[in-house]
């Protein structure tokens, strides 16, 4: 059989259908009546699934987070204030580290009322000759002396530059963010701009690189570069660690003595176009950075 010939044909043929329904060639007209579903009697009552019950948030912090977010200092300084007794509770002296206060309890630290407020974040291009600290009882000069102007709650340094280190200072009186950022294991990188007192040999930049052995350990730059070829002297230097005047011993280590220290960069904000004794807010694009380094944003 070739594709021309005509072949049987499948499906439904008109004379298959006129022999199902009594050979008159035509469609028997049925109807399918279709099943009425009673309805149901009575009330029709919804189901749903109980939910469980919201947990309450609890209304209560601690102590030392209290003390941090009304300004005074930073969570883990506040736990030394406790421990002094300098710390009063509804009139009663609190010395119990995790000690736990409500919003509208009365808390003085030292005699002074305190309550928490509104975060401020400000960045200090530090001069030399000032004390990092928030009271000096040999009265002399401290870099709360170049943010008196500040008309804000009050802030307090976060960690410390040397009296005679410059450059980028934190303040703030968020103590969750000063935690993050001073805690070794935050890894906040700083990078300093190093002048010395002579040109660095090129062992001693090659040992630096590798490291060198402190009193208080061993101590590796992230990164150390001569910055001018023309002058040996000057070096940049990148650390995470938050060592005591680890940068100035590390050179010290080798026989140099640091002329200028200058911290140029904390945690990926700069001082540029900020001269030296001048302050500034934080942007809200470097507070989110600081929120995101230490994990709070």
């Amino acid at each position: 059989m070739n594709i021309d010939e005509k072949g049987p044909r499948y499906g439904n043929t008109g004379s298959g259908r006129s022999e199902r329904n009594g050979g008159d060639g035509d469609y028997a007209k049925t109807k399918r009546k279709r099943r009425r579903i009673p309805k149901p009697s009575g009330e029709i009552k919804k189901i749903t699934q109980e939910r469980p019950p919201k947990k309450e948030v609890s209304q209560e912090i601690r102590l030392n987070k209290y003390i941090s977010n009304g300004g005074v200092c930073s969570r883990r300084e506040a736990d030394t204030i406790i421990e002094a007794g300098r710390v009063e509770v509804n009139g009663e002296v609190v010395k119990t580290l995790g000690f736990k206060v409500k919003r509208d309890d009365e808390v003085k630290v030292d005699g002074k009322l305190i309550s928490p407020s509104e975060k401020i974040y400000i960045l200090l291009n530090k001069p030399k000759d000032y004390i990092t600290t928030t009271n000096d009882p040999l009265q002399r000069k401290t870099v709360m002396d170049l943010i008196g102007d500040v008309n804000a709650e009050r802030v307090y340094p976060v960690g410390r530059l040397d009296r005679n280190t410059t450059g980028i200072l934190i303040f703030t009186n968020d103590g969750e963010m000063a935690q993050g950022l001073m805690h070794p294991k935050g890894n906040v990188t700083k990078i300093y701009s190093v002048e010395l007192s002579k040109p660095i040999e090129q062992k001693h930049f090659y040992k630096l690189q590798g490291g060198i052995k402190l009193f208080d350990g061993f101590m590796k730059p992230d990164k150390i570069a001569v910055v001018d070829k023309d002058d040996q002297r000057k070096i940049g230097v990148q650390i995470h660690s938050g060592r005591n005047r680890v940068v100035r011993r590390m050179f010290e280590a080798l026989g140099y003595e640091v002329v200028k220290l200058d911290r140029v960069i904390y945690a990926g904000i700069d001082k540029q176009g900020l001269s030296k004794g001048k302050w500034r807010n934080l942007t809200e694009k470097e507070v989110s950075m600081l929120k995101r380094i230490t994990r709070l944003g």
